[in-house]
């Protein structure tokens, strides 16, 4: 049952993470209009199932109108809210209060702020930490996301740890997008084969999706069940057969090793984790499955 939906503002981000697996830049393109979040509104009351709703990227700050309007109506139509942010507009605690004080009357649920090494090199002080700061000031529910480089994955070799301070939610990286270029060559290798599973998200009965501007239903970023532009939620959500889609039926019966195969895909002798093979032999044939291995910006071609 699909309980959450994931509204990725934009793609653009004020920056450049090299784990970023949706490869998001300044110069990304994609970005939500309020007419277009409210049709995707429509069509999430009409499938009846969706709890909460998030507003992430990117970086969705950038278009803070255009967020903040979403916010609220989204929770005008009952739902609960979050944001995922890196926090850049926090310049001083002072411009962070100013920046978040709509949002403690708005009732927000979720409040994540990134901060990590791969986000910014100085921590003991940066904009995240001083969101962090004014929105706890605030009673807003803020949480830091910080991504440690061996949580739940390969170990990363001369790659810096970042010490828990305080709240932290996240994992460890997933090498696909961007991190599957930057980051994979110091992470260790182990054989293709061995892959067998999909760690991260559940193929089979799916709880969030992922939505863009452009349309794209994406149950894991770059693999997409249809176009909301196109189908609606509901049909799109009704109709997906996990065990027919050209993607995640090879992936649910032996994880990416399989997904490979059925591809004709060569992989070379060792990769980072599951993620990376998948994203590497997905990558490899985009061209054949138009409308499915979508957006170019998740795979860096943009």
């Amino acid at each position: 049952m699909i309980t959450q939906i994931h509204i990725l503002t934009t793609y653009m981000c004020t920056m450049s993470c090299e784990h970023c697996f949706v490869c998001s830049s300044p110069y990304s393109q994609g970005t939500f209009t309020p007419s277009q979040i409210s049709a995707l509104l429509d069509q999430t009351d009409d499938l009846g199932t969706v709890k909460r709703i998030y507003f992430e990227g990117g970086e969705p700050f950038l278009f803070y109108p255009v967020m903040l309007n979403g916010i609220r109506q989204a929770r005008s139509r009952g739902y609960s809210v979050g944001i995922v942010t890196n926090g850049y507009f926090a310049t001083s605690e002072e411009n962070a209060r100013c920046i978040l004080e709509p949002f403690p009357g708005i009732g927000l649920a979720d409040l994540s702020i990134s901060d990590d090494v791969f986000h910014y090199e100085n921590r003991e002080e940066n904009a995240a930490r001083r969101a962090f700061r004014a929105a706890q000031e605030m009673g807003l529910p803020a949480a830091i996301l910080a991504l440690d480089p061996g949580a739940s994955g390969p170990e990363m070799r001369g790659s810096p740890r970042e010490e828990k301070k305080g709240v932290i939610t996240g994992g460890g990286i997933m090498f696909r997008g961007r991190a599957a270029a930057k980051l994979s060559p110091y992470a260790d290798a182990s054989d293709w084969q061995t892959f067998t599973t999909c760690p991260y998200e559940d193929l089979q009965e799916p709880s969030r999706l992922h939505v863009d501007a452009f349309g794209n239903l994406q149950v894991c970023q770059g693999i997409c069940i249809g176009n909301i532009w196109e189908h609606p939620l509901k049909e799109l959500v009704r109709d997906y057969v996990p065990s027919r889609h050209p993607i995640c039926g090879p992936l649910l019966s032996g994880g990416p090793a399989q997904l490979a195969r059925d591809l004709g895909y060569t992989p070379p002798p060792t990769v980072a984790d599951a993620c990376h093979l998948c994203y590497l032999a997905r990558k490899s044939c985009r061209e054949k499955f138009p409308g499915i291995l979508q957006p170019a910006q998740v795979y860096c071609d943009e």
